[in-house]
């Protein structure tokens, strides 16, 4: 007797480029680890207005990086309670109309959401009669009022915190699982540090990789001068995601022009790069902070976005993986670190980190598949 593979769909949203790994991610696990699982990753806007959903993105860009303190203030304006009735049909309405159809044609077993949109669309949905189970991924380290909703099944979060602010917000308790976030099994692996070095054809020296999330925010000009001065003592790798921008510009500044200075647009071998460096200058998006925490490697945190990357920042620190940089003086402090005899110190401390962390890549994959029985 045939009998069909279990259907997962997978909604995010292009707001930046974590929530959609975070599906991504979890596709891959879900099919590498089950050969019973059919998924398909979509992100909601983009499918359904290919024209309008990148000018919306684009205007959403914009005011990240020239008013940040706007998007922190209505991240907490919006993180009191859950979306408000009205917000959900107007954004059901003039945005997501057509996710019904989408689902009825897809026929999931199991809808995930790795974005607050799906999850509130998918839940007016279930509250008109959907009868699949929705799995809400919390990409971040926070729980945000916009993830609310109790028609979702189950909740899958990062840490204790989380749990217990949802719990606050009156989910019950019995279905929120702490997994971790979700990332690719690509960071599952325990990395070959000679092997990726070779790839890349790099010197076998102190590295430091600078990431400036999905979006390439490397916009601070007084520190990336600062870090350029070093790239006669340590390999600097720049990796600045879709923002061809700045990667061109990059590329024609004097001081990048460097055997030791290793440019990267988008990529798909972060988990490579990370392997290779020593340390990481970063943004603290939820997913880049997850990846190099499974990688073991220690971060320093720039230009948080107000909200979300502001409690990304503040778990990463509490716990010890990484240090805000305060002033130039913070990232001169680290790159002596990597010059002097206590190199080989940190190098064991990462091995050790890696080994030894309680989180586990592949335990929000894991969980699903038990869960819900795929």
């Amino acid at each position: 007797m045939f009998l069909r593979k279990k259907r997962v769909l997978l909604l995010s949203e292009g707001f930046g480029s974590g929530h959609t790994q975070a599906a991504q991610a979890l596709s891959m696990g879900l099919r590498q680890l089950s050969k019973n699982i059919t998924t398909r990753v979509l992100e909601l806007g983009a499918f359904q207005h290919p024209t309008i959903a990148p000018w919306i993105f684009s205007a959403y860009r914009k005011t990240v990086t020239n008013k940040p303190n706007l998007v922190g203030k209505l991240y907490q304006s919006y993180n009191k309670s859950s979306m408000s009735r009205l917000s959900s049909l107007a954004l059901h309405r003039l945005f997501y109309s057509r996710t019904a159809n989408i689902i009825r044609q897809l026929r999931p077993d199991l809808i995930i959401s790795t974005h607050p949109f799906p999850t509130v669309i998918v839940s007016r949905l279930k509250r008109a009669g959907l009868s699949t189970p929705l799995c809400t991924v919390i990409t971040d380290y926070d729980a945000h009022g916009s993830w609310v909703d109790l028609e979702v099944n189950y909740y899958m979060v990062s840490t204790s915190e989380v749990k217990n602010k949802l719990i606050q917000r009156g989910i019950s308790s019995d279905v929120i699982q702490i997994t971790g976030i979700p990332v690719h099994p690509k960071f599952w692996e325990i990395p070959n540090r000679e092997e990726s070095r070779l790839s890349f054809k790099l010197q076998d020296m102190p590295t430091v990789l600078v990431m400036g999330g999905g979006w390439g925010l490397i916009d601070d000009e007084e520190m990336m001068n600062y870090i350029a001065q070093w790239r006669d003592k340590i390999q600097l790798i720049f990796c600045t995601g879709n923002n061809e921008k700045v990667l061109h510009k990059l590329s024609e500044d004097e001081r990048f022009k460097h055997p030791n200075i290793h440019l990267f647009g988008f990529t798909k071998d972060i988990n490579k790069l990370m392997d290779v460096s020593d340390l990481l200058i970063t943004k603290p998006g939820g997913m880049t902070c997850t990846e190099a925490m499974s990688k073991g490697i220690p971060m320093l945190f720039y230009s948080p976005i107000p909200g979300q990357e502001e409690e990304n920042r503040q778990y990463f620190i509490e716990n010890g993986f990484g240090e805000e940089i305060q002033s130039i003086a913070t990232i001169a402090a680290w790159f002596n670190k990597l010059l002097s005899d206590q190199y080989p110190l940190l190098l064991q401390n990462r091995i050790n980190n890696q080994l030894n962390i309680k989180y586990s890549p592949q335990f929000c994959t894991e969980s699903i598949i038990e869960l819900f029985q795929l």
